[in-house]
Protein backbone atom coordinates (compact mmCIF):
# COMPACT_ATOMS: atom_id res chain seq x y z
CA UNK A 1 0.00 0.00 0.00
CA UNK A 2 3.10 2.37 0.56
CA UNK A 3 4.67 1.75 -3.24
CA UNK A 4 6.09 5.27 -4.81
CA UNK A 5 4.06 4.85 -7.94
CA UNK A 6 3.67 7.84 -10.85
CA UNK A 7 1.76 5.96 -13.46
CA UNK A 8 -1.78 7.46 -15.05
CA UNK A 9 -2.03 11.28 -14.45
CA UNK A 10 -3.62 11.80 -11.26
CA UNK A 11 -7.60 12.74 -11.78
CA UNK A 12 -7.87 10.45 -14.59
CA UNK A 13 -10.98 8.53 -14.30
CA UNK A 14 -11.42 4.91 -16.37
CA UNK A 15 -14.39 4.32 -17.44
CA UNK A 16 -14.34 1.02 -15.85
CA UNK A 17 -14.95 2.69 -12.56
CA UNK A 18 -11.22 3.45 -11.25
CA UNK A 19 -9.73 7.08 -10.72
CA UNK A 20 -5.55 7.75 -10.35
CA UNK A 21 -5.43 10.61 -7.36
CA UNK A 22 -2.93 12.07 -4.94
CA UNK A 23 -2.25 10.57 -1.68
CA UNK A 24 0.94 13.21 -1.10
CA UNK A 25 4.47 12.61 -0.24
CA UNK A 26 5.93 10.26 0.20
CA UNK A 27 3.56 7.19 -1.32
CA UNK A 28 2.68 9.65 -4.54
CA UNK A 29 -0.52 8.08 -6.70
CA UNK A 30 -2.83 5.54 -5.91
CA UNK A 31 -5.83 4.24 -7.71
CA UNK A 32 -8.97 4.19 -6.08
CA UNK A 33 -12.47 2.87 -7.35
CA UNK A 34 -15.59 5.05 -8.10
CA UNK A 35 -18.08 2.43 -7.73
CA UNK A 36 -18.35 -0.87 -5.71
CA UNK A 37 -16.91 -4.08 -6.94
CA UNK A 38 -17.62 -7.33 -6.16
CA UNK A 39 -14.93 -10.67 -5.56
CA UNK A 40 -14.18 -11.85 -8.86
CA UNK A 41 -15.45 -8.32 -10.73
CA UNK A 42 -13.06 -7.08 -13.47
CA UNK A 43 -12.09 -3.65 -12.53
CA UNK A 44 -10.23 -2.50 -15.69
CA UNK A 45 -8.34 -3.98 -18.70
CA UNK A 46 -5.55 -2.79 -20.33
CA UNK A 47 -2.99 -3.28 -22.94
CA UNK A 48 1.02 -2.18 -21.61
CA UNK A 49 2.36 0.41 -23.22
CA UNK A 50 5.33 -2.04 -24.21
CA UNK A 51 5.71 -5.31 -23.46
CA UNK A 52 8.96 -8.47 -24.00
CA UNK A 53 9.46 -11.76 -23.51
CA UNK A 54 12.07 -12.57 -21.35
CA UNK A 55 15.36 -13.27 -23.42
CA UNK A 56 16.16 -16.94 -21.78
CA UNK A 57 12.68 -18.04 -21.89
CA UNK A 58 12.70 -17.80 -25.41
CA UNK A 59 16.41 -19.39 -25.72
CA UNK A 60 14.59 -22.34 -24.22
CA UNK A 61 12.10 -22.74 -26.86
CA UNK A 62 9.18 -20.96 -25.56
CA UNK A 63 7.58 -20.14 -28.20
CA UNK A 64 5.58 -16.54 -28.21
CA UNK A 65 4.34 -14.24 -30.26
CA UNK A 66 7.43 -11.26 -30.23
CA UNK A 67 4.91 -8.58 -29.76
CA UNK A 68 1.84 -9.63 -27.70
CA UNK A 69 3.59 -13.12 -26.22
CA UNK A 70 0.59 -15.16 -27.09
CA UNK A 71 2.11 -18.87 -27.22
CA UNK A 72 3.01 -20.49 -30.96
CA UNK A 73 2.83 -23.78 -29.59
CA UNK A 74 -0.56 -25.87 -29.46
CA UNK A 75 -1.21 -27.74 -25.77
CA UNK A 76 0.30 -31.06 -26.83
CA UNK A 77 3.52 -29.67 -28.65
CA UNK A 78 4.08 -27.64 -25.37
CA UNK A 79 3.42 -30.47 -22.92
CA UNK A 80 5.33 -32.95 -25.22
CA UNK A 81 8.40 -30.24 -24.89
CA UNK A 82 8.72 -29.58 -21.54
CA UNK A 83 7.68 -33.21 -20.44
CA UNK A 84 10.36 -34.34 -22.73
CA UNK A 85 8.04 -36.74 -23.97
CA UNK A 86 7.63 -37.24 -27.76
CA UNK A 87 4.82 -39.74 -26.97
CA UNK A 88 2.68 -37.46 -25.15
CA UNK A 89 -0.66 -36.99 -26.60
CA UNK A 90 -4.17 -34.92 -25.16
CA UNK A 91 -7.47 -35.71 -26.18
CA UNK A 92 -9.66 -32.85 -27.37
CA UNK A 93 -7.52 -31.31 -29.50
CA UNK A 94 -10.85 -28.59 -30.32
CA UNK A 95 -10.02 -27.45 -26.64
CA UNK A 96 -6.44 -25.80 -28.12
CA UNK A 97 -6.97 -21.94 -28.52
CA UNK A 98 -3.81 -21.56 -30.63
CA UNK A 99 -4.56 -21.21 -34.22
CA UNK A 100 -1.26 -21.73 -36.24
CA UNK A 101 -3.07 -20.38 -39.68
CA UNK A 102 -2.72 -17.23 -38.43
CA UNK A 103 1.05 -17.04 -37.53
CA UNK A 104 3.40 -15.00 -39.45
CA UNK A 105 6.97 -13.62 -39.38
CA UNK A 106 9.19 -10.48 -40.08
CA UNK A 107 10.47 -10.57 -43.63
CA UNK A 108 13.61 -9.46 -42.61
CA UNK A 109 14.61 -11.22 -39.48
CA UNK A 110 13.20 -14.35 -37.43
CA UNK A 111 11.14 -12.43 -35.22
CA UNK A 112 7.51 -14.30 -35.40
CA UNK A 113 4.16 -13.34 -34.81
CA UNK A 114 0.71 -14.48 -33.75
CA UNK A 115 -1.12 -12.21 -36.40
CA UNK A 116 -0.23 -10.44 -39.27
CA UNK A 117 -1.68 -7.69 -36.76
CA UNK A 118 0.79 -7.74 -34.42
CA UNK A 119 3.33 -8.14 -36.92
CA UNK A 120 2.54 -4.67 -38.39
CA UNK A 121 2.02 -2.95 -34.83
CA UNK A 122 5.88 -4.27 -33.90
CA UNK A 123 7.17 -2.92 -37.10
CA UNK A 124 4.90 0.54 -36.40
CA UNK A 125 6.05 0.50 -33.15
CA UNK A 126 9.32 -0.34 -31.98
CA UNK A 127 10.47 -3.29 -34.72
CA UNK A 128 11.57 -1.36 -37.97
CA UNK A 129 14.71 0.15 -35.32
CA UNK A 130 15.37 -3.18 -33.85
CA UNK A 131 14.94 -5.48 -37.00
CA UNK A 132 18.48 -7.14 -37.26
CA UNK A 133 17.65 -7.82 -41.17
CA UNK A 134 18.76 -10.68 -40.50
CA UNK A 135 17.72 -14.88 -40.02
CA UNK A 136 20.89 -15.77 -38.94
CA UNK A 137 22.13 -12.81 -36.15
CA UNK A 138 25.57 -11.60 -36.52
CA UNK A 139 27.32 -12.45 -32.96
CA UNK A 140 29.16 -8.81 -33.79
CA UNK A 141 25.77 -7.10 -34.08
CA UNK A 142 25.41 -4.61 -30.95
CA UNK A 143 21.95 -5.51 -30.76
CA UNK A 144 22.81 -9.37 -30.49
CA UNK A 145 25.74 -8.33 -28.10
CA UNK A 146 23.56 -6.31 -25.63
CA UNK A 147 21.11 -9.56 -25.35
CA UNK A 148 23.83 -12.05 -24.51
CA UNK A 149 25.76 -9.28 -22.28
CA UNK A 150 22.02 -9.45 -19.93
CA UNK A 151 21.70 -13.66 -20.59
CA UNK A 152 25.39 -13.47 -18.48
CA UNK A 153 24.20 -11.18 -15.98
CA UNK A 154 20.72 -11.97 -15.49
CA UNK A 155 19.76 -16.18 -15.62
CA UNK A 156 16.53 -18.04 -14.84
CA UNK A 157 14.13 -17.32 -13.00
CA UNK A 158 14.00 -13.78 -14.68
CA UNK A 159 12.36 -10.70 -13.83
CA UNK A 160 13.38 -7.74 -16.44
CA UNK A 161 14.70 -7.71 -19.90
CA UNK A 162 17.00 -5.36 -21.15
CA UNK A 163 15.28 -5.70 -24.42
CA UNK A 164 12.13 -3.57 -23.09
CA UNK A 165 14.40 -1.01 -22.20
CA UNK A 166 15.62 -0.88 -26.26
CA UNK A 167 11.92 -0.79 -26.93
CA UNK A 168 11.10 2.03 -25.26
CA UNK A 169 13.51 3.74 -26.93
CA UNK A 170 13.10 2.77 -30.07
CA UNK A 171 9.47 3.47 -29.85
CA UNK A 172 10.49 6.83 -28.91
CA UNK A 173 12.39 7.12 -31.84
CA UNK A 174 9.77 5.97 -34.09
CA UNK A 175 7.04 8.13 -32.61
CA UNK A 176 5.33 11.14 -34.69
CA UNK A 177 5.09 13.13 -31.95
CA UNK A 178 8.42 11.99 -30.01
CA UNK A 179 7.77 14.73 -26.88
CA UNK A 180 3.97 12.61 -25.99
CA UNK A 181 5.81 9.43 -26.11
CA UNK A 182 8.75 10.17 -24.25
CA UNK A 183 5.53 11.85 -21.65
CA UNK A 184 4.28 8.13 -21.69
CA UNK A 185 6.48 6.70 -20.39
CA UNK A 186 8.06 8.81 -17.83
CA UNK A 187 4.99 9.23 -16.05
CA UNK A 188 6.10 6.34 -14.44
CA UNK A 189 8.15 6.29 -11.32
CA UNK A 190 11.87 6.08 -12.56
CA UNK A 191 14.26 7.33 -9.32
CA UNK A 192 17.09 5.30 -8.60
CA UNK A 193 16.88 5.63 -5.18
CA UNK A 194 14.62 6.35 -2.13
CA UNK A 195 17.16 9.34 -0.67
CA UNK A 196 14.73 9.64 2.79
CA UNK A 197 14.95 5.89 3.10
CA UNK A 198 18.69 5.40 1.51
CA UNK A 199 17.50 2.75 -0.08
CA UNK A 200 19.09 1.94 -3.92
CA UNK A 201 17.49 -0.39 -6.76
CA UNK A 202 19.26 -3.66 -6.47
CA UNK A 203 19.99 -4.07 -10.34
CA UNK A 204 21.71 -0.27 -9.46
CA UNK A 205 24.01 -1.34 -6.32
CA UNK A 206 27.96 -0.65 -6.75
CA UNK A 207 28.93 -4.46 -7.92
CA UNK A 208 26.79 -3.87 -10.85
CA UNK A 209 28.56 -0.83 -11.92
CA UNK A 210 30.78 -2.17 -14.66
CA UNK A 211 27.48 -4.24 -15.76
CA UNK A 212 25.73 -1.36 -16.31
CA UNK A 213 28.09 0.86 -18.27
CA UNK A 214 28.52 -2.39 -20.32
CA UNK A 215 24.90 -2.68 -21.57
CA UNK A 216 24.78 1.28 -21.62
CA UNK A 217 27.57 1.19 -24.08
CA UNK A 218 26.31 -1.47 -25.99
CA UNK A 219 22.37 0.15 -26.16
CA UNK A 220 24.61 3.67 -26.93
CA UNK A 221 25.78 1.70 -30.31
CA UNK A 222 21.82 -0.07 -31.19
CA UNK A 223 19.72 2.83 -30.53
CA UNK A 224 21.34 5.87 -30.32
CA UNK A 225 19.55 9.40 -31.97
CA UNK A 226 19.32 12.76 -30.59
CA UNK A 227 15.67 12.63 -29.08
CA UNK A 228 16.55 9.51 -26.42
CA UNK A 229 20.70 10.86 -25.99
CA UNK A 230 19.45 11.39 -22.34
CA UNK A 231 18.05 7.77 -21.79
CA UNK A 232 21.95 7.17 -22.83
CA UNK A 233 24.19 9.41 -20.64
CA UNK A 234 24.82 7.42 -17.87
CA UNK A 235 22.20 8.59 -14.83
CA UNK A 236 19.72 8.11 -17.48
CA UNK A 237 20.23 4.89 -18.19
CA UNK A 238 20.24 4.37 -14.63
CA UNK A 239 16.94 5.92 -14.69
CA UNK A 240 15.45 3.79 -17.37
CA UNK A 241 17.21 0.40 -15.41
CA UNK A 242 15.02 1.89 -12.37
CA UNK A 243 11.98 2.59 -14.54
CA UNK A 244 11.68 -0.86 -15.97
CA UNK A 245 13.17 -2.80 -12.33
CA UNK A 246 10.40 -0.63 -10.61
CA UNK A 247 7.12 -1.17 -13.16
CA UNK A 248 7.59 -3.47 -14.99
CA UNK A 249 4.94 -6.31 -14.71
CA UNK A 250 5.10 -9.49 -15.47
CA UNK A 251 3.49 -11.69 -17.93
CA UNK A 252 2.33 -15.12 -17.96
CA UNK A 253 1.15 -17.36 -21.08
CA UNK A 254 0.47 -21.08 -21.96
CA UNK A 255 -1.26 -22.95 -24.48
CA UNK A 256 -1.37 -25.86 -22.09
CA UNK A 257 -3.11 -23.89 -19.17
CA UNK A 258 -5.83 -22.72 -21.66
CA UNK A 259 -6.45 -26.16 -23.13
CA UNK A 260 -6.67 -27.38 -19.13
CA UNK A 261 -9.26 -24.18 -18.75
CA UNK A 262 -11.50 -25.05 -21.71
CA UNK A 263 -11.60 -28.82 -20.69
CA UNK A 264 -13.20 -27.45 -17.90
CA UNK A 265 -16.02 -26.46 -19.46
CA UNK A 266 -16.47 -30.00 -21.58
CA UNK A 267 -19.82 -31.48 -21.03
CA UNK A 268 -18.51 -35.00 -19.32
CA UNK A 269 -19.85 -38.24 -17.89
CA UNK A 270 -18.70 -38.81 -14.29
CA UNK A 271 -16.35 -41.34 -15.59
CA UNK A 272 -14.62 -38.95 -18.41
CA UNK A 273 -14.35 -36.37 -16.15
CA UNK A 274 -12.37 -38.44 -13.78
CA UNK A 275 -10.26 -40.18 -16.46
CA UNK A 276 -9.18 -36.42 -17.76
CA UNK A 277 -8.48 -34.98 -14.56
CA UNK A 278 -6.50 -37.96 -14.24
CA UNK A 279 -4.49 -37.82 -17.02
CA UNK A 280 -4.25 -33.84 -16.04
CA UNK A 281 -2.34 -34.74 -12.87
CA UNK A 282 -0.05 -36.85 -14.53
CA UNK A 283 0.97 -34.71 -17.45
CA UNK A 284 1.74 -31.74 -14.67
CA UNK A 285 3.81 -34.47 -12.68
CA UNK A 286 5.72 -35.07 -16.01
CA UNK A 287 6.02 -31.18 -16.33
CA UNK A 288 7.21 -30.98 -12.65
CA UNK A 289 9.66 -33.57 -12.82
CA UNK A 290 11.60 -32.21 -15.98
CA UNK A 291 10.43 -28.27 -15.97
CA UNK A 292 10.43 -27.55 -12.75
CA UNK A 293 7.98 -24.12 -12.25
CA UNK A 294 9.18 -22.97 -15.67
CA UNK A 295 5.92 -24.19 -17.63
CA UNK A 296 4.67 -20.35 -19.26
CA UNK A 297 5.78 -18.05 -21.82
CA UNK A 298 7.27 -15.41 -19.58
CA UNK A 299 8.14 -11.39 -20.17
CA UNK A 300 7.47 -7.89 -18.85
CA UNK A 301 5.37 -4.93 -19.46
CA UNK A 302 4.55 -1.37 -18.71
CA UNK A 303 1.07 -0.43 -17.93
CA UNK A 304 -0.03 3.24 -16.91
CA UNK A 305 -3.11 2.31 -15.22
CA UNK A 306 -1.72 -1.02 -13.33
CA UNK A 307 1.55 0.94 -12.28
CA UNK A 308 -0.62 3.26 -10.70
CA UNK A 309 -1.40 0.66 -7.91
CA UNK A 310 0.34 0.64 -4.63
CA UNK A 311 1.16 -2.56 -3.16
CA UNK A 312 -0.05 -3.98 -0.09
CA UNK A 313 0.84 -7.43 1.68
CA UNK A 314 -3.40 -7.80 1.85
CA UNK A 315 -4.27 -7.12 -1.62
CA UNK A 316 -7.78 -6.26 -2.52
CA UNK A 317 -7.16 -7.35 -6.72
CA UNK A 318 -4.71 -8.96 -8.89
CA UNK A 319 -3.61 -8.64 -12.33
CA UNK A 320 -5.00 -11.22 -14.51
CA UNK A 321 -4.29 -12.54 -18.33
CA UNK A 322 -7.11 -14.38 -19.40
CA UNK A 323 -7.07 -13.89 -23.05
CA UNK A 324 -3.76 -15.49 -22.73
CA UNK A 325 -1.21 -12.85 -24.02
CA UNK A 326 -0.40 -9.52 -22.83
CA UNK A 327 -3.56 -8.11 -22.10
CA UNK A 328 -3.89 -7.72 -18.40
CA UNK A 329 -6.95 -8.52 -16.50
CA UNK A 330 -7.48 -6.67 -12.91
CA UNK A 331 -9.40 -8.82 -10.98
CA UNK A 332 -11.06 -7.64 -7.32
CA UNK A 333 -9.83 -10.31 -4.95
CA UNK A 334 -12.40 -9.55 -2.43
CA UNK A 335 -15.32 -6.68 -2.27
CA UNK A 336 -14.22 -3.21 -3.30
CA UNK A 337 -16.37 0.04 -1.90
CA UNK A 338 -16.37 3.06 -3.76
CA UNK A 339 -13.44 5.43 -2.31
CA UNK A 340 -11.34 2.36 -1.34
CA UNK A 341 -8.12 2.48 -2.50
CA UNK A 342 -7.23 -0.89 -4.98
CA UNK A 343 -3.84 -2.48 -3.77
CA UNK A 344 -2.30 -5.29 -5.32
CA UNK A 345 0.45 -7.02 -4.42
CA UNK A 346 3.94 -6.79 -5.95
CA UNK A 347 5.21 -10.12 -4.49
CA UNK A 348 4.30 -13.69 -5.80
CA UNK A 349 2.25 -16.09 -3.46
CA UNK A 350 5.46 -17.54 -2.45
CA UNK A 351 6.99 -14.17 -1.11
CA UNK A 352 3.88 -13.29 0.06
CA UNK A 353 3.24 -15.96 2.81
CA UNK A 354 7.26 -15.34 4.29
CA UNK A 355 7.75 -13.01 7.28
CA UNK A 356 7.02 -9.64 7.28
CA UNK A 357 10.78 -8.74 7.81
CA UNK A 358 11.37 -11.25 4.77
CA UNK A 359 8.70 -9.04 2.77
CA UNK A 360 10.10 -5.59 3.72
CA UNK A 361 13.57 -6.69 2.87
CA UNK A 362 12.48 -7.74 -0.44
CA UNK A 363 10.23 -5.03 -1.32
CA UNK A 364 13.06 -2.29 0.00
CA UNK A 365 15.44 -3.92 -2.93
CA UNK A 366 13.10 -3.77 -5.51
CA UNK A 367 10.62 -1.28 -5.23
CA UNK A 368 12.39 1.26 -3.02
CA UNK A 369 10.00 1.56 0.01
CA UNK A 370 9.70 0.15 3.44
CA UNK A 371 6.29 -1.39 3.44
CA UNK A 372 3.27 0.09 5.86
CA UNK A 373 0.20 -1.86 4.86
CA UNK A 374 -1.81 -3.06 7.36
CA UNK A 375 -0.47 -6.40 7.47
CA UNK A 376 3.00 -5.35 8.23
CA UNK A 377 1.58 -2.75 10.79
CA UNK A 378 -0.33 -5.74 12.33
CA UNK A 379 3.09 -8.10 12.77
CA UNK A 380 5.13 -5.10 13.25
CA UNK A 381 6.10 -6.93 16.67
CA UNK A 382 7.77 -10.01 14.93
CA UNK A 383 11.72 -10.50 15.84
CA UNK A 384 13.53 -8.75 12.44
CA UNK A 385 14.87 -11.99 11.19
CA UNK A 386 14.08 -13.46 7.67
CA UNK A 387 12.11 -16.90 6.75
CA UNK A 388 15.35 -18.48 5.95
CA UNK A 389 16.46 -17.60 9.37
CA UNK A 390 13.12 -18.95 11.49
CA UNK A 391 13.49 -22.16 9.34
CA UNK A 392 17.15 -22.64 10.60
CA UNK A 393 16.21 -21.65 13.95
CA UNK A 394 13.49 -24.22 13.88
CA UNK A 395 15.83 -26.91 12.63
CA UNK A 396 17.91 -26.52 15.53
CA UNK A 397 15.10 -26.38 17.90
CA UNK A 398 14.33 -29.61 16.17
CA UNK A 399 17.80 -31.06 16.73
CA UNK A 400 17.91 -29.95 20.00
CA UNK A 401 14.76 -31.89 21.14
Amino acid sequence: MMATKEGTAAGERDDSGVEVRVIGHPIGKGLFATKNFKTGDVIFEERPLVSCQFLWNAAYGYLACDFCIKPLEAAEENASRLAQNPQLSLPFPECCDTKKDTFIECPYCDASYCSRECRTSAWNQYHETLCLRSYMPDPSHPLVMLQEAWKQMHYPPETACVMLLARIIATVRQATDKEGAMALFMQFCHRTVNEEEEIAHKLLGEEFQDQLEALRTLMEKSVWAPEVRHWLTPEGFRSLVALVGTNGQGIGTSPLSRWVRNCDNLDLSEEERKKLNKLIDNVYDQLEKEAGGFLNNEGSGLYPLQSSCNHSCNPNAMPTFPYNNFQLVMTAVRDISVGEEICVSYLDECNLGRSRHSRIAILRENYLFTCKCSKCEEQAGEPDVTSEEEMEEGEDDDLED
